[in-house]
């Protein structure tokens, strides 16, 4: 599609420091505080006359941006949407194009310039060709890169979502697994840490995990691509103005309509016969499982009043069906053997359906040189089926994912400043309810002291009716003063913002109880369950909901200096503050009848001993937990500095020296906070049963009942067998009243150049992470112990084992709710890139990342029930990213017109973390967390089997030129051509104390197997 300019993000650059802070009343809530995706432009005018103007016009709007120059010959120009602008200085014009969130330098000589040639932006093929670019941004401290139009419209893709293109950049990973599910991670750390910026609006999610609203476990895309301009990636040093991030940050421009109308359609497709079989179909030696997936949609824009007034709007779809394997627990796998017919006919291949529909639509209005007004609208709305893993598909459910956003933007410049005002409105939930309304029946088998899920059939669990969802608004403003001047240049951003957003969550429907099944356990019979899990209302306990509904208030504020000390130096001083008020957690009262319980005698110890003292005795002091409605206050300490420096060795952009260092911090999700109210208020008890030949619980549980046919036939029966108005199972979960947000601080140092067309960069970058949520088992034996006999707690097998049964005295479980999980990680990050031109025919970009790191927990679990306390927890080697990754993409513009485009990815095995059991001196196994980094599953060209992740993907495309500028397009992308294996399960091995992992080679893989997309188009 013949290109739309794109928008939105203006840099600071180069800051006041001292006098402004006290001025600066001036917030900006966690959830963005505006990354304007615009740029800004500026330089010299040799010979200019101070006060003589300079003008940008941008060539397909007509937008114009004016500045005067300085008595030192320099100018500025804020706010310019990325896009190719003719700029006209001191009888001279030069036509560039700036890119988003940069801060590019156009120098003027003292001689006029030749008038540019005509007709030198347009569109050849798929690749936009324009004016020169101002190569990318170097004078700056953050570490990022700019992925550009031309890039995301050549680059192979397997997905739609345009985030799939920032894993070309250094220290970032994106991942599409068996599912179809997308994620964006940076560092060693889950998706949870990102946040993307949409024209400076932010799509945090507050409620449930996945960085952005909606992209926790879907299929789906966040935003259409056709909508994308470009974006930059940045993962890490960034400025203050980026709020609720603490990996990546995002921030794109989107298209906006010209003075032509212009506009494009598209569809893609593969299905069964476009794809090699997945690893599971082969191993079973049956068909391919029948699978597609249909894209399409438009995009069109234009002019509502010629140079001041334009309109866009797009649409996309997806209709997916997916290929998906179930298939045990690595460690268990041949268990499988013993399955009943009907339960075993739930392993192996499956298809997982898929929808969504994403509508983007943008008016903008020019009223004056000086202003310029938009309202933006954009909708997402998806349904999932989600099973996978050991997941049949009657066990799965369905997902309904929703996200609707509006955002009125006005944007004021003057001589000397730029002003951003942002009103939003957003309304996002996702409900997920099962598929089949039935008891679900879960099979395990022993692994050591765990039981490990070999195939989950029938009904979803009660815990898979649930709705989590995020409403409501914001205002903020954010405010550019350039060229002041103390000891050198200053432009100094400062913002506020101001957030009410109602955060809603309920976790469970009292429907589908589970019965777990226990295969080739020599002590207990598998022709009944051994437990069963169901919903159960609470009785007696006052003050909870099984719904829970919040208020929240954001609060936030950002100041950031640009300061160009010199020709050479350029320091970036920033500072900012975050603060948020979630009253659900502030205001809530642990139940008197709970209080009472925790406070009672122990059952298990000596008169006298209450349940808090035995806890205590453990190093658990539970009034840490306890709230009053009155001892829990907001996190105000939130300060975030934010320093670096660029020095420019000749002062020619060529070779610049970069560092920083700074602190970010996150959010706590509202799906762990609401935990603390919906869990006591429908508890989902675990009972467990007699092994009828002995009488005996499984597993030394304290107390468990007789089994009876019976209670297959509804959950009424489950209900009643452990008393109408008992509590007893009932988990208590209770979260700390010091919580604070999660935070990492970062630090890089690293070198920029720019060799002829080539633009290279070396960064060694340090992240440490800090206050990271997690569950933990708060029981303790009599003794204080969280390992222990057993029987100690009424349990008839002696060992040792948790304190699963040394529950609240009439409760169940405590499970605690408490920050600790740490990560330290190391990366080298090169990268080097040779920008496509019309002149050369080609463009590639190599991105290599070296990674060593540790954390204390795996990054993809907030349970952690296998040490009494998160500081027990040893550090080892993170699974959060691999040592060596590896990515090369590039474009050609081949023979005949066509347009090839390739992409290659190379890693080595990520760390697996799990459990493996440790003898002690007393005789007795204890589980401890282990490492294990599996043997590679290939070679690549050259050595032997090194590699984790391979793919070689590949496209081409031909455009037939058309009357009228119109023009159809065909196109094909190959993905995975060398068909590779790209496991993501694991089996496990534990001989000898140790911890040994290999790729599962009947499981899941990630990404996909060799595939065919072919794609039509029409653009006008």
């Amino acid at each position: 599609m013949t290109q739309f300019n794109h928008h939105r993000r203006m840099p600071a650059r180069r800051l006041l420091t001292c006098a402004l802070v006290s001025c600066l009343a001036i917030a900006a809530a966690p959830d963005v505080m505006a990354q304007s995706a615009n740029a800004s432009l500026r330089g010299n005018v040799a010979s200019a006359q101070a006060g003589s103007e300079v003008v940008a016009t941008n060539v397909a709007t007509g937008s114009v941006r004016r500045s005067t120059v300085r008595a030192d010959g320099s100018y500025s120009l804020q706010g310019l949407d990325p896009g190719t602008y003719n700029v006209v200085a001191n009888g001279q014009t030069q036509k560039v194009t700036v890119t988003v969130a940069s801060a590019a330098t156009l120098n003027f000589s003292g001689e006029a310039a030749a008038p540019a040639a005509a007709g030198d932006a347009k569109n050849l093929d798929t690749i936009t060709v324009v004016a020169p670019t101002l190569l990318q941004e170097v004078r700056t401290s953050e570490v990022g890169k700019t992925v550009s139009l031309q890039q995301i419209q050549t680059t192979p893709q397997v997905s739609r979502n345009f985030l799939e293109f920032a894993d070309a950049v250094p220290g970032l990973i994106f991942t599409r697994d068996a599912k179809g599910n997308t994620s964006l991670r940076g560092g060693a750390t889950n998706a949870d840490g990102t946040n993307v910026y949409i024209d400076g609006v932010g799509q945090k999610s507050y409620v449930k995990g996945g960085g952005v609203a909606g992209q926790s476990g879907s299929a789906g895309n966040p935003f259409p691509q056709l909508a994308i301009g470009e974006y930059k990636v940045i993962s890490g040093n960034y400025k203050a103005e980026y709020g609720q991030v603490s990996s990546a940050a995002v921030t794109a421009a989107t298209k906006s309509g010209t003075n032509e109308f212009k506009g494009e359609t598209f569809y893609r497709y593969t299905n069964e016969d476009m794809r090699a079989k997945t690893p599971a179909e082969r191993q079973a030696g049956q068909d391919k499982m029948a699978s597609a997936e249909k894209e399409y949609g438009f995009a069109l824009g234009g002019p509502i009043v010629q140079d001041k007034a334009h309109f866009f709007v797009t649409y996309e779809a997806k209709r997916f069906d997916l290929p998906v394997t179930i298939a045990p627990d690595g460690a268990v796998g041949g268990a499988a053997s013993l399955l009943p017919a009907d339960a075993a006919a739930g392993l192996g291949p499956a298809s997982q359906p898929f929808e969504q529909d994403l509508i983007f639509a943008k008016i903008d209005f020019e009223p004056t040189d000086n202003d310029r007004i938009e309202l933006t609208f954009q909708d997402r709305d998806e349904t999932q089926q989600q099973f996978s893993g050991q997941t049949a598909p009657e066990a799965g459910r369905e997902v309904v994912n929703t996200d609707r956003r509006y955002a009125l933007r006005w944007n004021h410049s003057g001589e000397r400043y730029y002003n951003e005002v942002l009103l939003t409105h957003e309304d996002s939930f996702n409900n997920p309810t099962p598929l089949t309304l039935a008891n679900g029946i879960t099979y395990t088998a022993p692994d050591g002291t765990e039981d490990r899920t070999v195939v989950k059939v029938g009904g979803a669990s009660a815990l898979d009716s649930q709705v989590k969802g995020q409403k409501g608004w914001s205002i903020e403003d954010n405010l550019t003063l350039d060229g002041l001047q103390w000891a050198g240049d200053h432009t100094v951003k400062m913002g506020v913002k101001y957030k009410e957003i109602d955060l809603y969550a309920s976790d469970a429907a009292q429907i589908n109880p589970t019965f777990t099944y226990s295969l080739g356990d020599a002590d207990f019979p598998d022709s009944i369950p051994y437990k069963a899990q169901f919903v159960k209302p609470v009785t007696g306990v006052s003050g909870v909901s099984g719904e829970v509904r919040s208020k929240s208030k954001q609060i936030g504020l950002f100041i950031q200096d640009d300061w160009q000390v010199n020709d050479h130096l350029q320091l970036n001083l920033g500072l900012r503050w975050d603060y948020e008020k979630t009253p659900s957690y502030l205001d809530f009262v642990t139940p008197r009848e709970v209080v009472d319980a925790i406070y009672s005698q122990d059952p298990r110890a000596a008169a006298g001993q209450t349940y808090a003292d035995s806890l205590a005795l453990g190093g658990l002091d539970i009034s840490d937990y306890i709230s009053t409605g009155k001892n829990r206050k907001a996190f105000k300490d939130a300060w975030q500095p934010r320093l670096g420096f660029s020095y420019d060795i000749n002062a020619d952009e060529q070779h610049v020296i970069h560092g920083g260092a700074g602190r970010s911090y996150d959010r706590d999700l509202f799906d762990n906070l609401q935990l603390e109210t919906t869990k006591l208020a429908l508890p989902q008890p675990t009972i467990y049963f007699r092994n009828p030949a002995t009488g005996s619980c499984i597993n030394g549980q304290a107390a468990c009942y007789d089994w009876n046919p019976n209670l297959l036939n509804g959950i009424g029966n489950l209900q009643a067998l452990v008393g109408s108005t008992s509590n007893a199972g009932l988990e208590v979960d209770l979260l700390n009243n010091n919580l604070k947000a999660p935070y990492s601080d970062q630090f890089s140092l690293g070198m920029s150049n720019q060799v002829g067309e080539w633009l290279t960069d070396a960064t060694i970058a340090r992240t440490l992470s800090y206050d990271g949520f997690a569950f933990t088992l708060g029981n303790r034996y009599p003794t204080g112990q969280f390992f222990d006999d057993p029987q100690l707690c009424g349990g008839s097998a002696p060992g040792l084992s948790q304190a699963w049964s040394c529950n609240v005295p009439g409760f169940g479980s405590l499970i605690i709710g408490q920050q600790g999980i740490k990560t330290r990680a190391t990366q080298v990050l090169l990268s080097a890139q040779k920008p496509f031109t019309k002149e050369s025919g080609w463009g590639t970009s190599v991105a290599y990342t070296w990674t060593t790191a540790r954390h204390n927990r795996d990054i993809n679990e907030k349970y952690a029930f296998d040490r009494g306390l998160i500081e027990d927890y040893p550090t080892i080697r993170s699974n959060g990213a691999p040592r060596h990754r590896l990515v090369v993409t590039g474009s050609y513009a081949g023979f005949w017109g066509i347009t090839f485009g390739g992409k290659v990815t190379l890693a080595t095995p990520t760390a697996v973390n799990d459990w493996y059991n440790v003898l002690q001196a007393s005789g007795y196994n204890l589980p401890t967390p282990g490492a294990a980094v599996p043997n590679g599953n290939g070679k690549f060209l050259l050595g032997g089997k090194i590699f984790g992740y391979r793919s070689v993907d590949l496209q081409a495309t031909k455009t037939f030129k058309m009357a009228h500028d119109t023009e159809l397009y065909a196109r094909i992308d190959i993905i995975n051509v060398f068909n590779f294996d790209n496991f993501s399960t694991y089996n496990y091995t534990k001989p000898d104390g140790k911890l040994l992992a290999s790729y599962n080679e009947t499981g899941e893989i990630i990404g996909t197997p060799r595939q065919v997309k072919a794609e039509v188009g029409f653009r006008f």
